[in-house]
């Protein structure tokens, strides 16, 4: 019998397919989904679904519409999407969606990503723990339902292509070449409808495209690209094409990864301060907001720039949270997530990755100069600890800094009179401490980054 604690995460489902995620645990989800809702006093008689191009993905979005249909729900099954897609089709028709993806963990891994309609988050806090537990009790029942079929299937993909192109202009661009890198995910799918020509007009792009065959056994590399090893293909693509910049997109594309026309990684801290200054410019006076491990630079350049800066706790539903609590422009986390106030507040790779085309295009620099501006202190990246007892580690660490500046918003953050800080928190879904350590200097980030991982491993 499958336990769901082990896979329902703080803002997600995420497990092994199919001992722990199955068609039956689809459907049980999909049944206490629309139920949960409704008893909430959600909108809950129609929902839209969509799924990723992993082999397991198109059954258990079936099974999870069976499940929906049973508890009396219309499902519109949009097929195959990123995951913005079904953002983008929630916040539009106003429903109640599901997303099943694994993102960037390996082809053994499927999830589902739920939200309300209009694309509001539902995480541990706000539903996803009561669709567990209602879930849970009809597996331990045996009592499973199957639904009807009441099922639309409709493919919604240039009706959202045409919805980003109303958010940022890049008809009158200069032309750039860009090199993009789908990793076999979902940007193979969306992006040639949004920066290429096959549903609207072309744009001033060359779209140089790498790994866009939809394959969910990722056969080139993982589709993660914060992790360094996953970018090389593009950063050496980028050189040899003499391209303006490379773009790589995870496995359901909510996610955007930048490198400059050197091949260089550009942090998604600089990319959180450009596009804020950008939203700015449009929205002056407004909030903007950024997790705890983005850069001192983010909160430093949203002020410049007439804004608001709000910290907020690390992950996608803390952050969706906090832009509807505060109405915030834009969100942005180091993890590559982006999120827009004129895209339901969701995140959103594409609409990220077309802000840095028209911020490159309208001016005459080279990336690499561009990005340079929003980039102010050194960072270490972020650095993981295999901990048991990760409180009393974390009560440890506390204690060796209790001279210092702390607050507990996400774990343990530490800040020093010179600007440095650390964090480190408590991984959600294994035995693990996370560190970030940003200082002035290189030399005092090194510095922090090796005391701490002392204390951390001794």
């Amino acid at each position: 019998m499958s336990d769901l604690s082990k896979i329902v995460k703080a803002y997600d489902v995420r497990g092994t397919t199919p001992d722990q995620l199955n068609e039956t645990v689809a459907r049980a989800i999909g049944t206490a989904f629309v139920q949960v809702l409704a008893e909430r006093g959600d909108k809950a008689d129609r929902i839209v679904i969509a799924h990723d191009m992993r082999e397991s993905s198109p059954p258990l979005a079936d099974a999870f519409a069976a499940g929906a249909t049973a508890a009396g729900a219309e499902v519109l099954h949009a097929g195959l999407a990123s995951t913005d897609l079904l953002y983008y089709a929630s916040g539009a028709l106003e429903l109640p969606g599901a997303m099943f993806t694994a993102s960037h963990n390996p082809a053994q891994y499927n999830g589902i990503k739920m939200c309300r309609a209009g694309a509001a988050p539902i995480g541990q806090d706000s539903g996803l723990t009561d669709i567990r537990d209602r879930a849970q009790a009809l597996l331990d029942g045996g009592e499973v339902p199957s639904g009807g079929d009441r099922v639309e299937r409709r493919e919604l993909l240039a009706d959202y292509a045409a919805h980003l192109r109303t958010l940022v202009d890049l008809s009158a661009i200069r032309p750039l070449k860009v090199v993009v890198d789908a990793g076999n995910g979902m940007g193979g799918y969306t992006v040639p409808a949004v920066l290429g020509d096959t549903v609207l007009p072309a744009l001033p792009l060359t779209i140089v495209p790498m790994y866009f065959e939809l394959d969910g056994s990722f056969p080139n590399h993982e589709a993660n690209p914060l992790n360094p090893e996953n970018i090389v293909d593009l950063q050496k693509a980028v050189r040899e094409h003499n391209a303006d910049l490379g773009l790589a997109f995870d496995g359901d594309a909510d996610r955007c990864f930048v490198v400059d026309e050197r091949g260089e990684p550009v942090s998604p801290s600089a990319i959180t301060a450009l596009v804020a200054a950008r939203e700015l410019a449009k929205h002056p006076g407004e909030t903007v907001i950024h997790n705890l491990i983005t850069s001192s630079a983010v909160a430093e350049i949203v002020r410049e720039n007439g804004g608001e800066p709000v910290r907020s706790r690390v992950g996608h539903s803390f952050i969706k949270a906090e832009m509807a609590r505060t109405n915030a422009v834009f969100g942005g986390e180091h993890s590559a997530h982006y999120y827009f106030r004129d895209f339901w507040f969701a995140d959103t790779g594409m609409l990220a990755a077309m802000h840095m085309l028209a911020a490159l295009g309208e001016q005459d620099k080279p990336l690499s100069e561009l990005a340079h501006e929003f980039e102010r202190y050194v960072a270490s990246g972020e650095i993981n600890s295999t901990v048991t007892d990760q409180q009393a580690k974390l009560a440890e660490i506390k204690a060796a800094y209790a001279d210092a500046d702390t607050d507990e918003l996400d774990g343990l953050t530490v800040r020093f009179d010179d600007g440095a800080w650390i964090n480190i928190r408590a991984s959600n879904t294994e035995p693990l401490l996370r560190l970030n350590v940003e200082a002035p200097t290189t030399e005092r980030m090194a510095e922090l980054r090796d005391g701490v991982l002392a204390l951390v491993r001794g």
